[in-house]
């Protein structure tokens, strides 16, 4: 699709292993069936139940032994014919090396690379997301079989993208809780399979919880103690984590550096046992951001000794006997990433601040995971994906993907005009300047590992019309106008003119959070002056994860076209070229607010609160909670057509059936707030189906969303507005198409108050589609009285 790659010497390597492989699997990881000890006992017999097979392996370890397996980098234990593991790999947006457990060499020197999350995000598309967990996982799972990559990932990081300066922030699948836990649903159901208990990969969702800031103004990850109301923690924090679980059924929560309340997140038996197992009943391990428990005891100085941070950690804080946790030996944490439990939990066990029954609900934990992987059923070719080798990786359909992804996640902010998409044949000579003209590695953002190959910006241009390539700027920084000059000279010559700009790994990333939401150095100057200059139409690219006060360029006549292409991967150049020239048309939405440079004014990250107070000037945050001037909102995006909604049918009265209400509260309900635990929530949900008519010249895939508002008068409790619902549905020109769409009753339109109590408001609620508004009446139909 026009795209061209640069890496020529890594796809030639490419095709010389798919000639070579011939299919050869790894060593089994465990039972052998060539070694004659091990092959018969229990836990090597696949047909057996797996927590009898847990339990037996359990029984036959050693107090050490077990202790080396609490740690990322697990020991072997060559008596029982185990080998060692390593459990640290990631596959945020494709396979990465940034873990240990992945290696990019041999016969795989490279993996797919997606768009960053927060662009792939933007196209609002669970389909897609899925697609793309089962490449990934196809392509770990190959990699796995060559002996270069583990089973399990640490990935996807479902945290709110709560401050736009947030370095992290392009991780995330953006602001809205709802649309982080739909995505993290989809992801993760794309890695693990859906075939049942057996698990392709095993992921982990990251960070739990409250975890959005890394270093700014003097506070650091490592130090910071978030101050989270019950309220905002279960309306906003804690929700991509619960559908994670829920609905995605991940194998594995990843707990974070961060204190919340005072209390390290991999030490809290609320958040750990309470939460992520008793009342989500994860089915998987627990494991600590790296070196996690190491932190919360040297850097926060959370127990007295090094044995007490370990017995903390794996008992979540038993030993401090809080008030109604017992749990039984149910573990907190499973897993270290790092040294600690390694170096200090068997010194706690003869210390008696942890027993070794502790330990080995921990270690059932990850046993369990690893024998759903297959991990201990032998032959690792017997396995239904033992097939997979470099065939399955960096192949076409998967690049394809790849490209497709970036298209659906590019977002087009303005076209004055309209001045896109550009012609052929008018615009034959194209300017392409900026600091991200033509950039490779920019493109997959962190998290990354090595890409089949790349297209940039100016290669995909190039790929549709002759180009005149001028920097302007040396980098991102753009400290000095040495450049400006030849990019306004390039500018003047060409009938259109594509400034590529925005940020990069230098400005926006782990351990780096921005100082504030302008273009870096003399970017804007740059800007403005080569739109002064230019002939033709001038078209901004922003390539950045969070977003950017363009005001300016917003709002000068002299640019006529903005794209917001995220972190667009390998393919990101194909897919600028294909939107600026219209071979696709753009459906991509923002999936978080972009701010004015005034909003952060005297704006602290460390303050958590999502409501504002006007009292104090506090201005609320995301769409959900702000309402002041905005650069462009969550959810906008336009297209090369326009599309028209009309609501065809809708309930306008839904019955809430309510098992009853308190003794002693016994007055009338039809105006009150009913908790959800006293709902018969079920299935309850409204079903709403809107036509959708392209009235414009185009085909184009329409991103339907749908927000709430609930009835007036809740006073503090809720927000202004909640996304409930989104749709992707592609409209050939003149064209219309029905979409259903239901929204489920006590999960999102319910509302949380002041005391976490999560409570389904009575009355008119009022559901947004683009331009129409519907009204339907929530009434309860009281079953019976429940007496306290």
């Amino acid at each position: 699709m026009g795209s061209s790659f640069s890496a020529l010497p890594t796809m030639c390597m490419l095709v010389l292993v798919l000639l070579l492989w011939g299919g050869e699997g790894r060593e089994p990881f465990a039972c052998d069936p060539k070694d004659g000890g091990t092959k018969g006992l229990p836990f090597c017999r696949s047909g057996l139940a797996i927590e009898a097979r847990v339990k037996d392996l359990v029984g036959r370890l050693r107090l050490q032994e077990k202790v080396n397996l609490l740690v990322n980098n697990a020991a072997a234990v060559p008596r029982l014919g185990i080998k060692g593991y390593e459990w640290w790999s990631e596959a945020l947006h494709g396979v990465s090396n940034v873990g240990p457990g992945t290696k990019f060499r041999g016969q795989f020197p490279a993996a797919t690379s997606f768009p960053q999350v927060i662009t792939t995000a933007a196209s609002f598309n669970a389909s897609l997301w899925e697609a793309i967990g089962r490449v990934a996982s196809d392509e770990a799972r190959a990699m796995y079989n060559g002996g270069t990559a583990g089973l399990t990932y640490w990935s996807p990081n479902v945290n709110i993208f709560r401050d736009p300066r947030w370095g992290r922030g392009q991780e995330t699948p953006g602001e809205d809780p709802i649309l982080a836990g739909k995505y993290a649903a989809s992801y993760v159901r794309g890695l693990q399979g859906t075939d049942g208990d057996r698990l392709k990969v095993a992921a982990s969702c990251k960070h739990f919880t409250a975890y959005d800031l890394d270093n700014w103004n003097g506070v650091d990850r490592f130090h910071f103690n978030a101050q989270v109301s019950k309220q905002d923690m279960e309306e906003t924090f804690n929700v991509p984590f619960r559908m994670c679980v829920k609905e995605g059924k991940v194998a594995s929560v990843m707990c974070s550096y961060n204190q919340v309340n005072g209390v390290p997140t991999c030490a809290d038996p609320n958040l750990l046992k309470r939460t992520v197992r008793a009342q989500w009943g994860l089915n998987g391990y627990i494991v600590s951001d790296c070196d996690s428990v190491g932190v919360f005891y040297t850097s926060q100085h959370y127990t007295s000794t090094p044995e007490e941070a370990a017995a903390d950690a794996i008992k979540a804080g038993y030993r401090r006997k809080r008030k109604g946790l017992i749990f039984d030996h149910v573990a907190g944490l499973d897993l270290d990433c790092g040294p600690f439990l390694g170096a200090h939990t068997q010194n706690a066990v003869k210390k008696g601040l942890l027993s070794e029954a502790d330990v080995n609900g921990a270690l059932a934990n990850t046993l369990t995971v690893q024998m759903r992987l297959g991990m201990y059923d032998g032959e690792p070719s017997g396995h239904p994906y033992g097939n997979l080798g470099p065939r399955d990786v960096c192949s076409p359909s998967h690049q394809e993907l790849a490209l497709e992804a970036a298209r659906q996640g590019i977002v087009l902010l303005k076209n004055k005009g309209p001045s896109l998409p550009l012609s052929t044949r008018r615009h034959r000579t194209v300017a392409v300047i900026g600091p991200n003209s033509n950039v490779t590695v920019t493109m997959i953002g962190n998290y990354a590992g090595i890409a089949c190959g790349y297209t940039s910006p100016l290669q995909g241009i190039g790929a549709h019309a002759r180009t005149i390539h001028e920097l302007g700027c040396a980098n991102v920084a753009c400290t000095d106008d040495k450049q400006f000059g030849r990019a306004i000279n390039a500018a003047q010559q060409a009938d259109a003119t594509v400034l590529v700009t925005g940020l990069d790994q230098s400005i926006e990333a782990e351990t780096v959070d921005r100082a504030g939401l302008l273009l870096p150095g003399r970017q804007q100057e740059l800007v403005s002056k080569v739109a002064a200059a230019s002939k033709g139409p001038t078209i901004l690219v922003i390539m950045s994860g969070g977003p950017v006060d363009i005001t300016f360029a917003k709002n000068d006549p002299r640019i006529q076209a903005i794209l917001w292409a995220g972190y667009p991967g390998q393919a990101g150049g194909a897919a600028i070229a294909d939107i600026l020239f219209g071979n696709a048309n753009p459906g991509g939405k923002l999936p978080m607010t972009w701010y004015p440079e005034g909003y952060i004014k005297n704006l602290a990250m460390t303050n958590m609160a999502m409501r504002g107070r006007r009292s104090t000037g506090y201005p609320g945050r995301t769409y959900r909670f702000y309402n002041g001037p905005v650069v462009y909102p969550f959810g906008y995006g336009l297209s090369y057509t326009h599309f028209v909604h009309t609501l065809a049918s809708a309930p306008k009265v839904v019955s809430i059936p309510v098992d009853g209400h308190r003794h002693g509260n016994s007055s009338n309900i039809a105006n009150k707030a009913i908790r959800v635990t006293h709902a018969r929530c079920g299935k309850l949900s409204i079903s709403l189906h809107v036509d959708v008519k392209n009235v414009g010249t185009r085909d184009g895939t329409h991103t339907l969303l749908v927000f709430s508002a609930p009835p007036a008068g809740n006073g503090h409790w809720a927000p202004r507005k909640q996304l409930v619902a989104f749709e992707k549905v592609h409209v050939p020109a003149k064209g219309q198409q029905r979409v259903r769409v239901n929204v489920h009753v006590c999960k999102l339109l319910s509302v949380v108050d002041r005391s976490g109590t999560r409570r389904i408001p009575m009355g008119l609620h009022s559901i947004h589609i683009g331009h129409v508004k519907h009204f339907v009446s929530l009434q309860a139909e009281t079953l019976g009285i429940i007496k306290s």
